[in-house]
């Protein structure tokens, strides 16, 4: 049997945008990925559903896997002629035992390649705004692993010649040995007042940073029992932090949120959560697929083959127009068949699809729902008159309904249909479970139903019961009602019922209790 490859890839220091492209290339085309603990698992997305995945990180009290064991487990498994990413937090060679994993493969025959990861030795000082070098205070740095016992740390550490070699100092996994840092620093000569940072899991939601001097940093660490892991900086660079700190500075830093929405439509709403310093955790409750019925598609061909009798083309959704033009495509029908209609939509992401395609819609509705759209064209509609709606089978009958009432011939074609997700990541559902979502989106009344079945089949008892407490930010009223009848409070409701809309609404719930709690 051939022989397999093994790439040996650093993750970066937690936010998964830090990655690098070959990082990403290795994880999108393995057959089996290994990672650990400071690989953010959000990158497992980016992995081939079919791909194994296997965890070995290790725990402060205890390790899954022993360093010898993953060794040859690499081994192994190229043996067995697949293609593996091992991937490891920050960069693999910085404290990051890859000679160790690349010296076996070498000895076994195996082909390997390092691809080097954005250290956390330099992004976590960043990320808290704290440079570790400056043209006016530090020109050089150095890193040292703190992790090791006192008496390892100094045969390891030569404390006279470190402690003043360069302006910044760099310790990594070292917060249990503060004391005995800050002792032999200043021992060997730094000044007690040298400012010093700690910053724990930097560049992630959870980044938590504090400050203090070598004579005080210890103290600091007991009084907000600081745990690990962390980065450690010392040097006049620290003091750089209170002009730089940005990525704290944003509004939804610290903020983890939960996305419901289907896989392919996350993406909008979860780059704009990250883009304000929060965390998207991905977990979709719905899909939208063609319509299952068997004969649904020739329900739909033979409407849409009569487009040149339509008035009125009216779309309530993204997917409505998606679908829409793959069956026009499929049935090989012109568009221009419906030169007569008048193009609606509902809200202006619609309206925007719509355009894509060379469509210009009337004029957008105030209100980004059914009965906003009616209000906005009800004195261009007029008896007699024939409307198609192409819509999804769970769309709101409020919409058919009225144009009937009008005296419009409506005819609805249901051109997608909404179900329930089948996969959802093991990880996005241990958060849920360990209540360490900070916020919960929901984007239509299907996600509300749609999440309490999923943690159902996950063996949640009361799902009403696990989310209490979790502030809800709603879209509009109609998910609002959903979410209610669920069971839940809703926290924040969107003006405008959109994606943008809904994060403004987020935004300014949070500067509000930011606000709140300066005041106090």
């Amino acid at each position: 049997m051939k022989k397999g490859k093994v790439y040996l890839v650093g993750a970066g220091p937690g936010d998964p945008r830090l990655i690098t492209v070959r990082g990403l290339q290795c994880l999108q085309e393995c057959d089996v990925v290994v990672y650990d603990r400071l690989a953010s698992p959000r990158l497992l997305q980016h992995v081939k559903s079919e791909a194994e995945r296997i965890y070995v990180g290790k725990l402060p009290d205890r390790h899954t896997m022993k360093q010898e064991e993953i060794n040859h487990l690499l081994v192994d498994l190229a043996l067995q002629g697949r293609t593996v990413t091992r991937l490891k937090g920050g960069d693999p060679t910085i404290f990051g035992r890859v000679g160790e994993e690349a010296g076996l493969l070498y000895d076994n025959g195996i082909e390997f390649e390092i691809v080097p990861g954005i250290t956390s030795a330099i992004a976590v000082p960043a990320y808290a705004g704290i440079p570790v070098t400056h043209r006016d205070l530090a020109s050089s740095l150095s890193i040292v692993t703190g992790h090791e016992s006192p008496d390892k740390l100094d045969r390891s550490i030569h404390w006279d010649k470190v402690t003043n070699a360069t302006g910044t100092l760099i310790f990594l996994m070292g917060v249990a040995k503060i004391g005995y840092i800050a002792e032999q620093l200043i021992r060997h000569g730094k000044p007690s007042d040298t400012p010093v940072a700690l910053v724990r899991w930097g560049t992630r939601v959870e980044q938590q940073t504090i400050v203090g001097t070598l004579s005080s940093i210890e103290q600091i660490v007991r009084e907000t029992n600081f745990k690990p892991p962390a980065v450690i900086v010392v040097g006049e660079v620290v003091l750089q932090r209170e002009k730089l700190r940005w990525f704290e500075r944003k509004p939804l830093f610290g903020l983890r949120v939960l996305v419901t929405r289907a896989r392919e439509q996350a993406s909008e709403l979860s780059a704009a959560i990250e883009e304000l310093g929060g965390e998207p955790c991905e977990f979709p409750v719905i899909a939208v697929r063609e319509p299952s019925d068997p004969d649904a598609a020739e329900h739909i061909r033979e409407h849409m083959a009569a487009g040149q009798h339509y008035d009125w083309l009216m779309f309530t959704s993204v997917n409505g127009v998606d679908y829409f033009f793959r069956y026009l495509s499929r049935f090989k029908l012109d568009i221009r068949s419906f030169n007569k209609a008048r193009i609606a939509a509902v809200g202006p992401k619609t309206a925007e699809a719509l355009a894509k395609r060379g469509l210009i819609c009337e004029e957008l509705p105030v209100s980004f729902h059914a009965e906003g759209l009616l209000d906005s064209i009800q004195d261009k509609l007029q008896a007699g008159q024939r409307a198609l709606l192409p819509r999804g089978d769970l769309a709101r009958e409020v919409l058919p309904r009225e144009l009937e009432r009008l005296g419009l011939k409506t005819t609805v074609i249901d051109v997608y249909e909404t179900v329930l997700a089948e996969k959802q990541e093991d990880w996005a559902l241990e958060m849920i479970r360990e209540k360490e979502i900070g916020m919960i989106t929901f984007t239509s009344s299907s996600t509300v139903a749609n999440l309490m079945e999923v943690l159902r089949r996950s063996g949640v008892e009361e799902p009403a019961k696990l989310l209490a407490g979790v502030p809800v930010a709603s879209i509009g009223p109609i998910t609002s009602k959903a979410v209610r009848a669920a069971g839940l409070e809703v926290t924040v409701e969107a003006l405008d019922s959109t994606i943008d809309g809904l994060i403004q609404a987020i935004v300014d719930a949070r500067r509000a209790a930011t606000r709140a709690g300066e005041s106090e």
